[in-house]
Parts: structure tokens; C-alpha cells; sequence
């Protein structure tokens, strides 16, 4: 089977999304596409803002290729599972201009797995993905009956049909992933958010996948729970590769990068620097110099909230004081160029001893940002607490939330969003 697998050309005006706009390698389309291979499939993959292609061109290319089944991201960045575009505009825009010459449609994302029925109306694709993408794509391009592969869902009658529970990739074995030279080329400006002069290109792995902890704002979804380490000698072997062709920098796109002793100790032997999201909470001082030894020059570590109550409201499970992440973070700047202190909006957080804490960071060398508000991500516990299960109006509901609970936005936001009806209503055909 022809199987055309689709990353659309992404546009931010308006979103949420306001952080790291550069363009990202699509790992789920990377593993997927190495599955297909495997399983005698031609595949054809394409990515909008690697390719410097608009969707009409993107649109046109699949439609010459004549796959028989069509697969489209709903998410744009790692930020995959996290957090997402609340508005399906890019990828319907690409459908669209599709318009039928694609075979079979799937949509992967969280849209799909947090919110399947208006996903698919929004968008008009035969079937999603609920859970990790890479298994169930190749399902179901081997499966004489798509209907009944587990963990999708379609349309039957205009009512939803779900098969199964949503799906956790094995992922510790997935293999190396192998790039076009000109994808990697696009990585020519890949900073994230810290200052010094790239060296080579860039370019994006995944260690881990999961995480362990429960913090209530994280839209992660209970399969994203179970935390998973890739295999350290397939890691070291893309990264190899990637240095071969050039990249000097990686973005380990990992939900939480725990400390992993014989990856940093593999690091350490290549050229090459790395960036990392983590809790600074689970580093020790011994580690945090093997981190900056093994090439590290960004951290972005979540703080969260400066009180011992709002920590607990986001269910940090954070064992240290105030003052003791502080000086872990001074601690790390010590080994590391560039390090963050992610803040969210607290009620408990006075404004006064926010004020305060960050100029302590912020003159130690640490970049403390103004607090950012929350989100309540559809199948984020937030969510979940404010108004139960998520349902055809989920992320409509969370967005007007957001609009309406914040006046003030923070230092690391570009723009004020649009209301998701004006984002969605000029492209989305079930809207």
C-alpha cells in the first residue's frame, strides 16, 4: 500500500501556541514510516515548514504520489502530548485542499484522543488515532478491515464509534531515525530560548516517552503515564547519524528528562550540545555536572508555583522547599549556559514574592519568567476538576476559559490568542 504521511505547513497567528516557532522534526511520522517500511509498505513523508512548502504544494505532491491511505498530524512541535493548538485550522486547511485525492484520512494528535467526535467532524477524516501514533498507523495499513482496529475512531451514522482503548507505544526498540539532508538543513536556527551562537545544524530525539508524575495541568492522557526509556545504544546511534550530517545541537523533546547516567555519559564522549525539560527536583549536584559535561546548554525546569499550597493544587509531588529548588537552579547554571524557572499563574503566589524570588534567579545567572496562565488542556486533571470528562465542546470551553480568566499575559507570550470560533470557523467544514 501507498501510505502518505503528512506534518502540515503550520501557522501561529492568533493560537495559544506562542513558544519555539522553528521548524521540528515529526518523530511520530518518523517511527511510523520506519514501521511501514518494515512491513513492505512505500511510504511517502512530507513536512510543511521543513520543506518551506504552503499546503496547497504539500496537498499536490501527496495527491501525485496517489497513496491509498492519508495520515495528518493534529499537533505541530514535540509539545505533541503536552499541550497543543486548541484549533484543527492547519490540518483542516491541508484536508482540504486534499479535497478526496488522498484515499483513506487518519488524523493522530491528542484532538483525537482526548476529543475523537469533533475531531472528526472538524476535520472530515475517516478514522483517528486515540493513544500513540506508530503501531496503529501501521495497523492499519495492514488490516483488511479498518473499522476494527484497535484504538481508533470513526463516524458510523454520524454517531462515534471507539474500538478499544487508547494505545502506549512499546517504544523502548524503536530505531534510529534517519532524515533527508535537507530537512536537517532547515535546522539552521533551532535555539530554545538561550543566547549563545548554534553549532551546526539542529535537530530534535526522543530519550524517554511518559512520565511518571500527575501534575494536573499536563494534558499527557493516562496512556502517556507509563514511562518508557529507549534503548540508550539506539539513541547514541540517531545521534550519531545526526552528527554525521551536521547537527552540532539536539532537543531532547522528552516529556521529562530524568537523570539517565549512561546517556550523559555517552554524551560526554561526542561533539555535541543539547537541550533538556526537566524537574530540577529529581538532579542532584553530581549530576547536574555530568549534565553540563555531557554538553547540556539549555534547561527549562518546572517550578511551577513558589508555595507549598500551590504546588500541591498542581499535584507537583515536589519533596524540596522553595528555597532548596532555588539553589538547584543556581547550582545548575553553574554547569549549564542557559537555565529556566516555568511558572504558572497561582492564586497562592503573591505577587510580591514572585517578584522577589525571580530577581534572587535572575541576578544568579537563572531566567525566571513572569507567570504564564494555565490552559486546561481537554483530559488535563484541570480539566477534568472544572467540568468532568471532555466532550464535544471541550476545547471550545477550555479556550473561552482561558480568555476570559487572565487579563494580563506573561513576558514569554507574543500576542493575545483569538477566540476558537474565530480561528476555526473560516476553515473547519464540521464547525
Amino acid at each position: 500500500m501507498k501510505v502518505a504521511l503528512v506534518n502540515p505547513a503550520w501557522s501561529y497567528e492568533g493560537s495559544i501556541y506562542f513558544g519555539c516557532r522553528h521548524p521540528h522534526l515529526p518523530l511520530e511520522l518518523g517511527y511510523a514510516k520506519a514501521l511501514l517500511e518494515k512491513a513492505g509498505h512505500q511510504v511517502l513523508m512530507v513536512d510543511g515548514q521543513l520543506q518551506g512548502a504552503d499546503n496547497g504544494a504539500l496537498a499536490d505532491e501527496v495527491a501525485a504520489f496517489g497513496p491509498a491511505m492519508t495520515v495528518v498530524t493534529t499537533a505541530p512541535t514535540y509539545l505533541f502530548w503536552r499541550c497543543a493548538q486548541p484549533e484543527l485550522r492547519v490540518p483542516a486547511d491541508f484536508l482540504g485542499r486534499l479535497a478526496g485525492r488522498g484515499g483513506r484520512t487518519v488524523a493522530v494528535g491528542p484532538h483525537g484522543s482526548s476529543t475523537p467526535a469533533p475531531t472528526l467532524r472538524k476535520l472530515g477524516v475517516d478514522v483517528v488515532v486515540r493513544g500513540e501514533c506508530e503501531e496503529i498507523v501501521a495497523a492499519l495499513a495492514d488490516a483488511p478491515d479498518w473499522t476494527a482496529v484497535p484504538s481508533t475512531a470513526h463516524l458510523r451514522d454520524g454517531h462515534l464509534v471507539t474500538v478499544g482503548p487508547v494505545h502506549a507505544s512499546h517504544f523502548t526498540d524503536h530505531p534510529p531515525l534517519v532524515w533527508p539532508e535537507a530537512w536537517i538543513r532547515a535546522h539552521q536556527h533551532h535555539h530554545h530560548r538561550f543566547d549563545a551562537v548554534q553549532t551546526g545544524f539542529g535537530a530534535e530525539v526522543e530519550a524517554s516517552r511518559g512520565c511518571p508524575y500527575t501534575c494536573t495541568f499536563c494534558a499527557k492522557i493516562d496512556f502517556r503515564d507509563k514511562y518508557r526509556r529507549r534503548d540508550v545504544d539506539l539513541v547514541l546511534a540517531e545521534i550519531d547519524g545526526l552528527i554525521a550530517k551536521g547537527v552540532g545541537y539536539v532537543y531532547f523533546v522528552d516529556e521529562i528528562f530524568l537523570p539517565q547516567k549512561p546517556l550523559l555519559e555517552g554524551l560526554v564522549e561526542r561533539k555535541l550540545e543539547f537541550g533538556i525539560q526537566t524537574r530540577i527536583d529529581l538532579w542532584k549536584p553530581d549530576l547536574l555536572e555530568l549534565l553540563g559535561r555531557a554538553g547540556c546548554v539549555s534547561i527549562e525546569a518546572g517550578v511551577e508555583s513558589l508555595t507549598v499550597e500551590g504546588r500541591e493544587l498542581l499535584a507537583k509531588r515536589c519533596r524540596l522547599t522553595t528555597e532548596e529548588l532555588a539553589d538547584l537552579l543556581i547550582e545548575a547554571r553553574r554547569h549549564v549556559p542557559f537555565v529556566q524557572a516555568n511558572l504558572i499563574g497561582m492564586e497562592a503566589d503573591e505577587a510580591e514574592m514572585v517578584a522577589a524570588w525571580r530577581k534572587r534567579l535572575i541576578d544568579a545567572g537563572v531566567w525566571a519568567n513572569e507567570p504564564v496562565p494555565l490552559y486546561p488542556y481537554p483530559s488535563s486533571p484541570t480539566y477534568r476538576q472544572l467540568w468532568g470528562e471532555p466532550d464535544d465542546e471541550a476545547w471550545e470551553r477550555a479556550h473561552a476559559h482561558y480568555l476570559k480568566a487572565f487579563a494580563a499575559f506573561s513576558d514569554i507570550q507574543e500576542e493575545r490568542p483569538l477566540p476558537l470560533p474565530e480561528l476555526e470557523g473560516a476553515c473547519c467544514p464540521g464547525h
